[in-house]
Formats: C-alpha cells, structure tokens, sequence
C-alpha cells in the first residue's frame, strides 16, 4: 500500500498534465515525474483502462479526446491571455517558491482550456518576452512558505543578514509582504525588537516554521506602513529600497531624497 499513493498522485498528475496540453509524448512525462519511458506506458494503460478517452498518435504522442474537460471550467480567450501574459512576469520574479507553485497552478488552468484556446495561447507565448531579471535570477525562496505564515499567525525563526553584514537568530510573527524594485520585503513584529520590522527575502539565510501561534495584530496595513515609515532612528536591519515610496507619507515625498535610504 505504500506505494500505491505515489503512483496514484503520479497518474492524476499526468491527467492534468495531458489536459493541460495539445499533445505531450512520453518523454516529457517521464521527465516531468522522474520515472522511466516504461513506467508511463504502464501509466497511460491504467488511465485508459479507468475510463480516460486518450488518444495515441504514432510518433507524436498522447492527447485527451476534445471535449473531454476535468472539472468543467471555461475561460474567455481574454481570462486565457491574462494567465499566459501572468505565466511570463512570474517566471522572472526572483522568488523560486513563487515560481513552482505559479507553474503548477497554471498547468491545472491549462488542463481545462479548449483546444481552440490551447492553440491560440501556444502561438501567444512566442510573441511575449518579459525583459526584467535580464539573466532570470532568484535571490529567494521562502515567499509561499511566509504567506501561509501570515494566513495561519504562525511564528517563524530566521537567520538574517542584515545590510551591514551582521547575522543574527530571530523569531517573528509576519505580519504582510510586499515587493519593490524586484524584491520581496516582509513586514513582521521581531520579538527581539520588540517592533515591526522589515526584512528582504533575499537576506534570509535559513527560515524555520515554528509550532507557536501568535495572536492576530490589532493593526491594519496601512496604519503599519504609516507607522514604519514615521519612525526616525536607524536599525540593522532593512533601508528602503530607492525609488520605492511605500513607507513614505505623500506629505514627505519630496521633500528629501535621502528618506529614502532611511531604516526601521
């Protein structure tokens, strides 16, 4: 029985995969799972045998017979366009977490699209190119794990480097996150603070999930981003990124350049 689930998991996620596509061959399934050409023959047999209309064309590869829809979702061709347009900006975001659940998320989108769809968003791809993160770099990877922590008021442990280079081990309760000049910034109240602070994804060296919970702030967003972006001394931790004015009241905006470099 042990092994059951793992096949059971794999064979509903080459449904979805073959959804997902016009036609795929064996290759790219076998890749995609890890597993060898004569596992997904075996595969694509119990599939057929459990009732899947799949189509083998020779030489090419597998489809599901057209019309054939798991679950029975429609999209305009503009809600379409939106989500491959989507696919290409957050394949360049520099947080991998973010990247592999996209990626799985919108090939379960795809899965449920007509063939028409298919067609006309195979063509769209070669006609868009994301320019930004030039060389595709990602600095983190703890995005997904951070915003089920703030969903859940689930205290995390880090070790962060700050940006004079000086380590520390804290525990936070995160609190919301936002992105500036292609980095992603969480905003969390530090128990060694004592205080909100922020801290960039790309300085966290290690982040733990504790199985503390903290209760919920009594403060919104916005009254946290006023009070962040009001506060005049100097931390270790994170400056504000230049040009990026979130925490900046629009009374201060112009009136010195510097604020920008300032911390919290």
């Amino acid at each position: 029985m042990a092994e059951d689930k793992p096949r059971l998991t794999r064979l509903t996620s080459i449904l979805t995969q073959l959804q997902s596509m016009h036609i795929i061959t064996a290759k790219d399934i076998a890749e995609k799972h890890k597993v060898s050409i004569r596992t997904v023959y075996r595969d694509i047999r119990t599939l057929e045998q459990s009732g899947i209309p799949i189509i083998t064309e020779e030489g090419k590869g597998y489809s599901i017979m057209e019309g054939y829809k798991l679950p029975p979702i429609m999209f305009t061709e503009e809600e379409a366009s939106a989500l491959i347009t989507a696919e290409y900006l957050i394949l360049k975001n520099k947080d991998q977490s973010l990247v592999d659940q996209y990626q799985n998320a919108i090939t379960k989108i795809k899965s449920v699209l007509r063939l028409t769809q298919k067609s006309k968003l195979d063509f769209l791809s070669q006609r868009i190119q994301v320019r930004n993160n030039k060389y595709n770099h990602k600095t983190s990877n703890y995005l997904m794990q951070l915003q089920s922590c703030i969903a859940n008021f689930q205290v995390v442990q880090i070790e962060y480097v700050s940006m004079d280079n000086k380590q520390t081990q804290r525990q936070i309760e995160p609190f919301a996150l936002y992105t500036a000049n292609d980095n992603w910034i969480l905003i969390a109240f530090c128990r060694m603070r004592k205080d909100y602070r922020a801290f960039r994804l790309d300085r966290i060296r290690n982040l733990m999930r504790l199985d503390t919970q903290f209760e919920p702030h009594n403060i919104t967003l916005q009254e946290c981003l006023e009070k962040c972006g009001s506060k005049k001394h100097n931390t270790p931790d994170i400056p504000l990124t230049p040009g990026d004015s979130t925490f900046v009241s629009n009374q201060n905006k112009t009136k010195n350049e510097n604020s920008n470099n300032r911390t919290f």
